[in-house]
Formats: C-alpha cells, structure tokens, sequence
C-alpha cells in the first residue's frame, strides 16, 4: 500500500516542470539553530512558506517544497522546533507543538526569521504561507497578526483554528482545505471559524472532501486518500495563481 501512496506522490509531481534546484538550508533564529529547505523555481511568480506537521520538517515537506516550485513558485520549508528537533512519539510531538503554539512571540519570531532566511535565496517580492496539521494552525496563527509584510494569502491543509488577536482588516484571502470526517478540528470548529470569518469580513474560501479523515494528504499515512489529497492541491494550485496573479 505504502509503494502505490508513493507512485501517486510522483504522478502529482509528474504533471507539472522541474526544479531549479533545491537544497536543505542552516539558519539562525535568536541565537538558535534550525534546518529548512530551499526549492528554487526555473521562472518564479512569488514565494512559499511551507510549515511543517507535529512532527517536524521532513521528507514529506522537501517533497512539498519541490512541487511548489514545479508550479513555479520558489518554496522555503521552514523549520519551526529546531535543527535535529524531530520527535518520533506522540508525547514529544505534542510537546513540540505547545512549545510554538504555547507562545505566541516566540511563534512569531520563529517565522519571521525563517522568512527572512528564505527572502535571502529568493528574489521574489510577495510570499504566500501554507501547511499542513500543526503547520495549517500556525499558517492561520500568523495570518492573524499580521506580521508578515507583502503577504498575499494563507492556506491551511488540515489544520486546527487558533484563537488570537483580531484579525488584521486587510488580512489575505484564506483557504481552508478540510476532511468531511475530520474530528480534529471538527465540524463544529469549521463553523465556528466560518462565523468568525464572516463577523470580520474575512475573505476565505473552505473545501471539504468527502470520507477524509485528519492528514488525509501525507502520501503514507494510514488516513491518506487520493481523491483529497488531488482535489485539494489542484485548488491550492489555482489559488497560487489567483493570488500571484498567474
């Protein structure tokens, strides 16, 4: 099962170009050490921050970052726990995860700096955050305050919905791509993230796709599904587009 999950990893890749060229990247943040990875587009149109599941950057976000640039789209994957801070068990993943959602300042520096790390390899002007579980409810954390200067959008891939400050008035247009049975978050998280999207006058576009679980897109995950997993990069695709105005 896993080989066939990975044969649809590499048809998703084979429908668009190549790389330029991609490297992992050592960066400092306040003093601290921590590893991306870089994937430059022949031709880029803008820049991607892609942040990373619970359990840290991996392959699975290199192979994110090298289809984002296929699309033509320099990617930067950033690295929010630290270099060689990769937890393997749940206990350790949740921890890691607190230690960045727990503290909103340090959050915020961690991705500011992973963004001037990567505006140091690209010469692209505007940038688009996105990620998947952990990294959609950081992306939507730091849609929320603001920080990120020339940002065009935000899209989350199963994500959770963080509180915060209220969101900025001229806040991106957010996406939102989410699993029909999902139970975390829920459907009564979606709603109630719509109702407060609406009340700021958000501009926001959700999709839910039928019979996906949570992290119905890690290509050998036991809850991966194709028909999502297409679905939603398709949408995220046209989305890039639409906000770096290909």
């Amino acid at each position: 099962m896993r080989t066939g999950r990975l044969m649809i990893a590499g048809a998703l890749a084979s429908l668009v170009a190549g790389t330029a060229a991609a490297e992992d990247v050592r960066y400092e943040v306040a003093g601290e050490s921590f590893e991306g990875y870089f994937a430059a587009a022949e031709d880029p149109r803008g820049l991607v921050l892609i942040v990373h599941d619970w359990d840290g950057l991996d392959d699975y976000e290199r192979r994110r970052a090298d289809m984002v640039a296929e699309l033509g789209f320099d990617a930067f994957a950033v690295d929010v726990y630290g270099a060689g801070n990769r937890p393997e068990t749940t206990e350790a993943r949740v921890a890691a995860t607190r230690s960045v959602l727990g503290d909103a300042d340090r959050m915020q520096a961690l991705m500011l700096g992973a963004l001037e790390e990567a505006r140091r390899h690209s010469a692209a002007f505007e940038v688009l955050v996105m990620g998947y579980c952990f990294g959609g409810t950081v992306t939507l954390a730091m849609a929320r305050t603001g920080e990120i200067d020339d940002s065009v959008g935000y899209a989350s891939f199963h994500g959770n919905f963080p509180g915060g400050p209220d969101w900025p008035e001229d806040t991106p247009p957010l996406l939102i791509m989410h699993g029909g049975i999902d139970q975390n978050p829920g459907m009564s998280d979606l709603a109630a993230f719509v109702e407060e999207a609406e009340a700021a006058s958000l501009t926001y576009d959700v999709e839910i796709y039928a019979g996906a679980d949570h992290a119905f897109t890690v290509f050998d995950g036991a809850r991966y599904q194709e028909r999502a997993d297409m679905r939603s990069w398709a949408t995220f695709g046209r989305f890039l587009d639409e906000r770096f105005g290909g």
